[in-house]
């Protein structure tokens, strides 16, 4: 996922109290507050409007703000929503924008977002067919793409070996295509989400195939210390050096991902003791470096400069921990406790726009920072719908009354388009070459500021 900076303006109070009224020990009140910032969450979302594009936020950069990845991210977030609320307003909004962005081969692949397209672009939209299939979400007809085939098509095809090549032993490259920058850094999040996504599979499937990739993921991430003995959580490493330069920045959907898919392990293991260690690791890490206070703080992303795709981190890190807390029960308190304080203080600087209660992104603070955005709301959709996750049930199996129908070899065939993708031209490459130039400028930004915070 390539980001584009925003700047985040200053801190100063807008209005001396929250507008987002809610009432954290009442599931009703949190459903309405909730509601409500779905609501303006979705009001950034046009593809149903003449001239814009079905599933996708206003995008990509020049178009808009948000990579293709945001929109998938943010349709899994929806799901969750209405799983847990019980809210089904905007179900055909993600129903029809979901299968819009499928692709011809049903498998997240579009020849349109072939300039941004990395393994985690597709698989963040994987994650999210396959929530749709753990949460009974409704079915497709038949003839139409099915949600646990989708996922099973973006894992089949990340298994396979053109998407790691043989440099550091393996591992997902972050981009697909060749021509694309950054297919020469092996980086944690496709790794982190392949794990995931194999773990869930595994646990609805109870297939183990499924399960021994998962392992063999971890157990890469370890070897190559992109996870260390304390559980930090790195990003990646280029393959110049047989990825053992590690950028040791952390960023919350990393971790949160893992623990999702270690929690998964868990419990398809019944409750292994490796599996229950590396739960509790990944949620001391988690704990100590991405809250401040009991709040979800993103720590390379606290200073009043930021980029887009981190700033809707925080309501993955809130959604995937209160899932983690359902498959493996035994961190359920402490999560829970996390997610409160960390709501309590989301909510509280929800207080600018026009109507007062628009949410910023510097929840420790305790004041609206004077810039929203859809990451913004994602984030507080998510942390209000997670503190309803004790009443919601556990995600579905197809031997719990998993309803969506599954293809173990989609993704594995022919391609229906010969011209898969389109011509990277030179204007493209002079463009992901910006975009690279503010991405390493960010990761100096952040490493002095973590240094020096």
């Amino acid at each position: 996922m390539l980001p584009t900076l925003v700047s985040l303006i200053s801190l100063t109070p807008i209005v001396a109290h929250a507008a987002l009224q809610v009432d954290l020990e009442s599931p009703d009140s949190i459903k309405t507050a909730a509601k409500l910032v779905a609501g303006d969450l979705l009001s950034y979302y046009q593809g149903r409007e003449p001239g814009h594009t079905l599933g996708i936020l206003p995008g990509p950069p020049p178009d808009g703000d948000y990579y293709w990845w945001q929109a998938g991210a943010m349709w899994g977030g929806m799901i969750d929503y209405w799983y847990w609320t019980g809210d089904d307003t905007y179900n055909d909004i993600v129903y029809e924008a979901i299968l819009a962005q499928a692709g011809p081969d049903r498998d997240f692949m579009d020849k349109n977002w072939t300039l941004s397209l990395g393994n985690d672009d597709q698989s963040f939209w994987g994650m999210t067919a396959l929530s749709a299939a753990e949460s009974n979400f409704q079915d497709p007809p038949q003839g139409e793409p099915q949600w646990l085939a989708l996922a099973q098509a973006v894992w089949n095809e990340q298994a396979s070996p053109d998407r790691r090549g043989p440099e550091c032993g393996g591992g997902l490259r972050w981009q697909i295509q060749p021509t694309n920058r950054g297919y020469d850094y092996k980086n944690t999040i496709p790794n982190a989400i392949f794990f995931n996504m194999g773990a869930r599979l595994a646990r609805y499937t109870n297939n183990d195939t499924y399960a021994q990739h998962s392992t063999d993921t971890w157990n890469w991430l370890i070897e190559h210390v992109y996870i260390d003995d304390k559980f930090n959580v790195y990003d990646g490493a280029h393959i110049a050096d047989n990825c053992t330069t590690v950028n040791k920045q952390q960023f919350s959907y990393n971790a949160a991902v893992l623990l999702l898919g270690a929690a998964h392990m868990y419990n398809y293991t019944n409750a292994s003791k490796d599996w229950e260690a590396r739960v509790s690791g990944l949620l001391d890490g988690i704990e100590r470096v991405f809250f401040l206070n009991g709040t979800a703080y993103e720590p390379t992303c606290e200073a009043r400069i930021c980029l887009t795709d981190p700033i809707s981190f925080k309501g993955y890190l809130h959604r995937w921990m209160a899932v983690s807390s359902q498959v493996a029960p035994f961190i359920h308190d402490r999560v829970m406790g996390l997610l409160k304080t960390s709501t309590r203080a989301a909510v509280d600087q929800c207080t600018g726009g026009a109507d007062g209660r628009q949410c910023g992104f510097h929840w420790s603070t305790g004041m609206y920072d004077g810039a929203t955005g859809a990451g913004q709301e994602m984030n507080v959709v998510g942390a209000l719908a997670s503190l309803l996750i004790e009443a919601a049930a556990p995600p579905l199996t197809n031997g719990t009354g998993g309803s969506s129908l599954g293809d173990p070899d989609a993704g594995s065939g022919p391609k229906k388009e010969t011209d898969e993708f389109k011509q990277v031209t030179t204007g493209d490459q002079a463009g992901a070459g910006i975009v690279t130039v503010l991405l390493l400028g960010f990761a100096m930004v952040s490493l002095w500021f973590m240094v020096w915070k």
